[in-house]
């Protein structure tokens, strides 16, 4: 999941992760086996395969299952064929949304997640209609006790970093995808604790949500990120991080 709002929006997330571990698990591994079998099996010539072993080890993931991943992709062992694909539409008041999805199976996963969307007051919409509004970007948040500004700002900036922004409760760190594990490394040979990071897809221009809005579009994120087909959901709400944490209070 990946929105406008910033800290509590990883909180959000870090706590759903916690009780839907297996889940997070079999979807990091449907990412490598596809990066796998587009790429090669050498993380070191697959940059796809990088990313997505990373953001396995993110979750904790066994490495024994990262390598047995990596095997169904590169063939060694049978397989489920799973085509990415990425679907556009719109939540309530008009909140962007992108998804990128893995399947075996189009013609059900299509369906579902219109089925989502309009339940929750949205739609699915055609190719393009959202995607002019989102920036693929590693992103890379930093908690910011204990940090010094400019030892982090050295360190992200001579690896690649585009920008780092103070996000309040600590620092967001942006740089080009082809960067993304450059700067990773580097913020971490650093020092710095990374609360969370990603190469995900950041909104040019985002919509205000509170109040009853702000639930519809956090219930819609939430149902389209619980389904199985579903990698990352990017959308480009905005909702404060006092909103935020007042709904998952409810």
């Amino acid at each position: 999941m990946a929105g406008h709002s910033k800290w509590a929006n990883i909180k959000h997330r870090k706590g759903r992760q916690d009780a839907r571990r297996s889940k997070i698990w079999s979807k990091c591994s449907r990412a490598i086996i596809v990066a796998a079998k587009m790429g090669g099996p050498d993380p070191d010539a697959n940059l796809t395969l990088r990313y997505a072993i990373d953001e396995a080890k993110s979750e904790n993931m066994p490495k024994d299952t990262i390598e047995k991943a990596i095997a169904k992709g590169s063939g060694k062992q049978d397989g489920v064929n799973y085509e990415s694909i990425v679907y556009e539409g719109y939540g309530p008041v008009g909140v962007a949304v992108m998804l990128d999805c893995l399947t075996d199976n189009k013609n059900r996963t299509v369906p579902e997640v219109r089925k989502i969307l309009e339940k929750y007051g949205g739609n699915l919409g055609a190719t393009g209609c959202v995607a002019y509004n989102f920036k693929s970007k590693g992103q890379i948040f930093i908690a910011k006790e204990g940090v010094d500004e400019e030892a982090l700002m050295n360190a992200a900036l001579e690896a690649g970093a585009e920008d780092i922004v103070d996000e309040g409760e600590g620092w967001e760190v942006l740089c080009e995808p082809t960067d993304y594990m450059a700067v990773r490394a580097a913020v971490e040979a650093g020092g710095f604790t990374i609360e969370s990071a990603s190469v995900t897809k950041i909104p040019e221009t985002t919509v205000a949500c509170t109040g009853k809005d702000a639930r519809k579009v956090m219930n819609l994120i939430d149902a389209l990120d619980d389904h199985d087909d579903v990698q990352k959901v990017h959308a480009n709400f905005d909702i404060s991080d006092e909103e935020m944490e007042s709904l998952q209070a409810e």
